[in-house]
C-alpha cells in the first residue's frame, strides 16, 4: 500500500508558526512517527507553497497511490483549480486540517475541495493525518472484500 500525504502553503512551517493553533512538533518528527507507526505502508510527502506545484503532485500520484492526504492550508479556500485537479484523479483524497476549523474565521469554515473528497478530518491536531491514513486503510479493505 502506498499513500501520498500533500501539504499546502506556510505547513513547512510546522513547531514554529502560531503553536498556538497548530502545535509546537516539528513536521519531521511526526512524519517519522507516522512512518513507524504504519511500517507495512509506504508514506510519501510532498509539501509546496504554489499552488500549481500542489495541482502537479494530485495529477502525479493520482493514479498509482491508494490515497492522497491533502491538507491544502489556505488554498482549501480558494482553489477551484486543487478541485477540479483531486476531480480528475482516480485516487481517493481525504482532507485534513491540523485545526478545528469551525472554531475559527468565517472565511476558514468553507471548503471548495470539500466535494471532491472522500471525507474531511479537522481538530485533531497533527494526528488528524494519522486519522486519514487509517482511513484510506479501511477504505482499501472494504473495497477488497466488496470484490
Amino acid at each position: 500500500m502506498r499513500i501520498q500525504i500533500i501539504n499546502g502553503p506556510n505547513l513547512n512551517l510546522l513547531g514554529i508558526r502560531e503553536p498556538e493553533i497548530y502545535g509546537k512538533r516539528a513536521w519531521e518528527d511526526y512524519l517519522k512517527d507516522l512512518r513507524n507507526r504504519y511500517r507495512d505502508i509506504r508514506i510519501d510527502y510532498f509539501q509546496s507553497n504554489l499552488e500549481g506545484e500542489i495541482i502537479n503532485m494530485i495529477q502525479e500520484v493520482g493514479f498509482d497511490r491508494d490515497g492522497i492526504v491533502l491538507n491544502a492550508g489556505a488554498y482549501t479556500h480558494t482553489s477551484i483549480a486543487i478541485l477540479d485537479a483531486i476531480k480528475s484523479v482516480s485516487t481517493p483524497t481525504v482532507e485534513v486540517h491540523i485545526s478545528n476549523v469551525h472554531q475559527r474565521e468565517e472565511f476558514r469554515r468553507h471548503s471548495v475541495i470539500s466535494p471532491a473528497c472522500m471525507g474531511v478530518i479537522c481538530g485533531f491536531g497533527l494526528d488528524s493525518y494519522t486519522l486519514a491514513v487509517q482511513a484510506i486503510i479501511n477504505k482499501v479493505a472494504n473495497d477488497a472484500e466488496e470484490e
